[in-house]
């Protein structure tokens, strides 16, 4: 069974607050006389499932196009943290996946922007946790919350250790529907340029 656990993006679909929302457009309508109908769209690609670049927190850094495909496809584990207190250790994420490698994990946190509201916390991991994961051959790390890292954080010590560490991460997955266990996971940025973000349209497979 494939399941799309991508957010629906529509003017709609919450923002960060005060990032550039996502806004959509007829520039041609057959209705109108047009030969053909076209639409242009514009917005931070913030908004909904994407992928981080590693622009996105230091300059000169990796930008969008440069997101390799690898970590965004293969075996992936869902945790649930729904219970866990503002920080997630490696313990609360051991209590429920019980290995020793985890290259890529995804986090149920059940604060997600797709019930159409952005939410005003949510878990999310501990520094030294993800130097834990790091250490146990984490790839990527995606998470159903708008940010790997809390919402008031602004050192974003969550995204510097993962990047530091060559792993990546998905934000603003749609994890509301799926148990926890192992997945085939396909969720590949799409391939824009010099933006410090990429769309991804995200799927899992039932193994």
């Amino acid at each position: 069974m494939l399941r799309d656990i991508s957010i629906v993006v529509s003017p709609e679909t919450p923002p960060w607050p005060g990032d550039t929302p996502f806004d959509c457009r007829w520039t041609s309508r057959i209705a109108d006389g047009g030969s053909v109908n076209l639409t242009a769209i514009g917005g931070s690609p913030h908004v909904g499932t994407h992928a981080d670049a590693p622009l996105h927190v230091a300059d000169g850094a990796p930008a969008s196009e440069a997101l390799p495909l690898a970590p965004f496809l293969g075996r992936a584990i869902v945790v649930a943290v729904e219970d866990a207190s503002e920080e997630v250790t490696i313990e609360a994420i051991e209590r429920r996946a019980p290995r020793r490698r985890i290259e890529r994990l995804l986090l149920r946190t059940g604060r997600s922007i797709a019930g159409g509201s952005f939410p005003e916390s949510w878990p999310a991991i501990t520094p030294e946790c993800a130097r834990e994961l790091l250490d146990r051959g984490l790839k990527l790390l995606g998470v159903d919350a708008p940010s790997v890292d809390a919402r008031e954080s602004k050192a974003l010590e969550v995204h510097h250790t993962l990047f530091g560490g060559g792993a990546f991460l998905l934000e603003n997955l749609d994890l509301r529907e799926i148990p926890d266990g192992e997945y085939e996971l396909v969720a590949l940025p799409q391939r824009v340029a010099g933006l410090d973000a990429a769309p991804a349209r995200a799927t899992l497979r039932t193994i």
